[in-house]
């Protein structure tokens, strides 16, 4: 098995196309192909934030949709699918700007975007298990014990992480570091926690590089355990990023 890990897009699609034409993906056909079998895989929060979440909504449905790609939700993405369902959510942490592409569109367009990005998310699973459980990815990564598992109690850590439910200064949630604990055999692609660079800490990586914060966008090439990165063309902001 032959698979790209793209970190957080966060709607710099841009970036994204350039990640994967470096990676080799061809777009002729108006979504990245790869000549040798490869396959794509994301780790989740496709959008808000950056200046393109409907073109890369678009892309990432029509990869999935015809077995190109590999998709598990981010919590931006889980909060974007509240909104569509109509649930009360605030607009708010970049959700404003996905909402504000969202209606400029017309009534037929939403209604596309709507049902394309549901059927995105409905038809995804929490996390992707792949290469006979060599190789897990995971929003926000996931503790050995819980791979295989789909509690409550999961899906908060691959959303969000191992929150303490405390918060931090900024008003961001307190997390436990809890790849520094992981002993576990598959190897862990994640991302969520915005980086300068890479961070392996034992059979894991985080891949969130912080494309949309004016940093790069990262792929991890699996199994060459090889880094890929365009860099970013939005403003740089340090204070979003962690040590």
């Amino acid at each position: 098995m032959k698979v790209d890990i793209i970190g957080d897009i966060h709607g710099c699609f841009a970036e994204f196309q350039e990640l994967t034409k470096k990676l080799g993906y061809d777009w002729t056909s108006g979504i990245p192909v790869h000549s040798d079998g490869r396959k794509l895989s994301f780790v989740g929060d496709l959008t808000d934030r950056g200046p393109n979440s409907i073109r890369v909504i678009e892309v990432v449905y029509q990869l999935v949709k015809e077995n190109l790609a590999h998709y598990s939700p981010g919590n931006h993405c889980n909060k974007l699918y509240r909104f569509f369902l109509g649930n009360k959510v605030q607009i708010t942490h970049g959700l404003e700007t996905t909402v504000a592409e969202y209606e400029q569109l017309s009534p037929k367009e939403q209604a596309d975007i709507k049902n394309k990005f549901m059927w995105l998310y409905e038809s995804s699973h929490l996390y992707q298990i792949l290469d006979n459980g060599k190789l897990v990815v995971a929003h926000a990564g996931i503790r050995e014990d819980y791979i295989g598992k789909n509690t409550n109690a999961v899906k908060t850590f691959v959303l969000y992480g191992d929150i303490t439910g405390k918060k931090n200064p900024d008003g961001t949630p307190e997390r436990r570091d809890w790849a520094q604990h992981y002993q576990g055999k598959p190897m862990i692609v994640y991302g969520h926690t915005p980086i300068k660079e890479p961070r392996r800490v034992n059979r894991t990586i985080n891949i969130d590089t912080g494309a949309v914060f004016g940093n790069k966008l990262t792929a991890f090439r699996y199994p060459e355990d090889e880094l890929v990165y365009v860099s970013s063309s939005l403003p740089y902001d340090e204070s979003r990023f962690r040590a």
